[in-house]
């Protein structure tokens, strides 16, 4: 980062002298490990300066018809949250996202109530039930959960139609491959609430072709995903010859049993 945007961020930098929202996920005492109340990080007057040039820079090559919105600011206290969020609230953003740990329900209702433009978290969020504080008490102004995470589509579908009841929309967080994308857009497709799905991958040339679509459709068409309303299933076959050629560099075996799933390895953070 830049020198004089942050207040105590020597103490969590790791060995680059970088200070990053991941860390060092080895180090479970590290800074990326550390929950957002705990860091006693503190943005300075220039740190906010930093942040708003930023969103201006964006916001002035993309003009204010399209909706624009921010995530992953770092581990910081929700005053400076609040305070992040009217720095930048005249450029009219979509959402602030997952600005302090989903668990921290009371919090959210504190910093979406201080705030103008619309709250949004629950990509780690696994079933409705554990969404339900964030609904019942209005603590955010969009629930954004992950359908391959948040307990599938029929879950993700009891999700948006629960939040609905309360009159509060759905965004989904997706960054998978074309299956996962497929499945997401039968789900938005049939909530009422939904208004937009995440896509991490529009900069991956082979992305796309690792399916067929059953019905000659594009996957993506100018920004939206038709619909498949005739083809069986999602509406996609896998690509096989694609797919042995992305594999990843560490695992060339394709389809193999999965071993390596009996045993516990799973990391303990379930926060953004």
């Amino acid at each position: 980062g830049k020198p004089g945007t942050v207040v105590n961020s020597k103490f969590w930098e790791n060995a680059q002298g970088i200070l990053q929202q991941w860390g060092d996920q080895s180090n479970y005492m590290g800074y990326g490990n550390t929950m957002h109340p705990f860091t006693q990080i503190q943005i300075t007057e220039k740190g906010f300066e930093e942040l708003q040039h930023i969103v201006e820079n964006v916001r002035s090559m993309v003009g204010y018809e399209m909706p624009l919105s921010t995530d992953h600011y770092g581990h910081f206290d929700l005053n400076n949250c609040i305070r992040l969020g009217k720095a930048l609230e005249k450029y009219r953003l979509a959402w602030f996202e997952d600005m302090v740990p989903w668990q921290y329900h009371e919090q959210w209702k504190v910093i979406s109530d201080a705030l103008e433009t619309p709250t949004l978290t629950g990509e780690d969020i696994y079933l409705l039930e554990n969404f339900k504080n964030l609904i019942h008490n209005r603590a955010v102004d969009i629930i954004h959960p992950d359908l391959a995470s948040s307990g599938g589509l029929l879950e993700t579908k009891r999700i948006g139609d629960y939040a609905e009841e309360f009159g509060i929309p759905m965004a989904m967080h997706q960054a998978g491959t074309p299956i996962s994308f497929m499945a997401n857009v039968h789900c938005a497709a049939a909530t009422q609430n939904f208004l937009a799905l995440e896509h991490h991958s529009v900069d991956v040339p082979w992305w796309e072709s690792l399916v067929k679509t059953t019905d000659g459709r594009k996957l993506i068409d100018k920004g939206f995903a038709p619909v498949p309303n005739t083809a069986p299933g999602l509406g996609i076959e896998l690509n096989e010859e694609v797919l042995k050629q992305h594999l990843h560099a560490k695992d060339k075996s394709y389809f193999a049993p999965t071993t390596q799933w009996d045993e516990v390895r799973s990391h303990d953070r379930t926060y953004s």
